[in-house]
């Protein structure tokens, strides 16, 4: 089966323009988000090929320079899986396209090895995307932080044989219960990493947008709007801690964690 791993990288990002380009600190030196991200996918095993997905001629160049394969796509894309969708329609021959995020240096490299045997292991499913089951840490946090006003993180919650049911910015399913620290929840938390098949991720650019999806603001929920089985894969942490940049104030929490890890 053979894999390829795409990040998508735009620098008009409403949030933080010119995130990818931007610079966090680590025990191996200074390094821009799109240059560790893609270093991330390439400690992933058994993928045959790694693109930056972009549609920045200073995204491109940067990546070119470090040493990475680039793929110029549209300024029309979405989304991320557009844009990985433009990959798969432009490097045709691959079984699975991997869309890992570019704003995510920190992603364990076993995440996506799981979620590429997950996929492998189901014929079934058009998408797999990870889930990580919260303790009673996370879950508080992410209770706190929606009653602050603030999205803490999306949330899934799946079937039988890992099917995916519906994905939410709010903290699902609900749970009366209290947790301690490491007590284990029935909230999972989600993992921004997708990997697809082809001829799914080709189509998703055609479907209409719903109203799921303009609601929560989750690209995923178009293929379940459309009827399109996603897998959640549950993976394990191993102690490691990953944090997404999307936000100026993610890098200083972002530099903290890679020193962590050394």
């Amino acid at each position: 089966m053979s894999v390829l791993i795409a990040i998508p990288a735009r620098y008009a990002s409403t949030r933080y323009p010119g995130k990818p380009l931007v610079v966090l600190k680590g025990p191996d030196g200074e390094k821009t988000l799109i240059r560790r991200s893609w270093e991330a996918a390439m400690a992933v095993r058994g993928v045959d090929r790694v693109v930056v997905a972009t549609d920045d001629a200073r995204i491109a160049d940067h990546a070119s320079g470090f040493g990475a394969e680039v793929v110029m796509t549209s300024s029309a894309a979405q989304n991320g899986t557009e844009r990985c969708a433009e990959v798969a329609a432009l490097l045709p021959g691959h079984d699975v396209i991997v869309n890992l995020q570019g704003d995510a240096p920190l992603t364990p490299a076993w995440f996506v090895e799981d979620l590429v045997a997950g996929l492998r292991a189901d014929p079934g499913a058009d998408i797999a995307t990870p889930v990580l089951r919260c303790d009673g840490r996370a879950l508080n946090g992410f209770l706190a932080d929606r009653r602050a006003g603030r999205v803490g993180g999306t949330t899934a919650v799946f079937g039988a044989g890992g099917r995916g049911i519906y994905f939410s910015k709010e903290v699902i399913p609900y749970t009366a219960k209290t947790y301690a620290e490491a007590d284990p929840t029935p909230v999972f938390h989600h993992v921004g990493v997708y990997a697809y098949r082809p001829s799914a991720l080709m189509a998703y650019p055609h479907w209409p947008v719903g109203p799921l999806e303009v609601l929560e603001g989750l690209e995923q929920l178009r293929f379940l709007e459309q009827g399109r089985p996603v897998l959640c894969v549950e993976v394990q942490a191993r102690g490691r801690q990953f944090w997404e940049l999307n936000n100026p104030s993610d890098v200083a929490v972002i530099e903290a964690m890679m020193a962590q890890v050394g």
